[in-house]
């Protein structure tokens, strides 16, 4: 199934190469450039939603309290059985 998933991944990827070059109104090497950098901006998105998450650790320490003690019962309920 692994190679399934990656070449639906490749697929995804060249769809979006394509559909950035035709339809992307810029230069060409824009286009290209777009075309060929255009997963970053789901990685960049969540990147982002990590680094909020991470924030609100501290700045709710409710939240960080409670984020901790699930990642403490998940981390007991994986490792002891």
């Amino acid at each position: 199934m692994v190679g399934g998933a990656w070449q639906l991944a490749y697929v995804t990827y060249v769809v979006g190469v394509a559909w950035g070059l035709l339809m992307t109104d810029a230069r060409p090497a824009a286009r290209v450039g777009f075309a060929v950098l255009w997963p970053l901006g789901p990685l960049a998105f969540i990147g982002t939603v990590i680094l909020l998450l991470a924030a609100s650790l501290i700045a709710a320490p409710a939240f960080g309290v409670a984020v901790l003690l699930a990642v403490t019962a998940a981390w007991w309920a994986l490792w002891s059985v």
